[in-house]
């Protein structure tokens, strides 16, 4: 049941990482009328800092402390 519910919260904190730096590129760009470039370069961040905290989760629930592909 628990790895259920690690697969279940995994996606949401990629997505979400993304969907909240892309929105604060967007407003920036807004505000500095630099479209769209503030918000595909914190979308990039975005996905980045998402994917290294889906990683980090994973690696804390293995266990081992070695990462999941060791």
């Amino acid at each position: 049941m628990r790895q259920f519910a690690v697969a279940m919260e995994l996606p949401f904190v990629l997505v979400s990482a993304v969907v909240i730096a892309g929105l604060a590129g967007y407003l920036l760009d807004c505000w500095l009328g630099s479209a769209p470039w503030l918000m595909i370069l914190f979308g990039g961040f975005g996905f980045y800092a998402g994917v290294r905290d889906v990683l980090r989760r994973l690696e804390k629930k293995d266990g081992t402390g070695r990462g999941p592909a060791q």
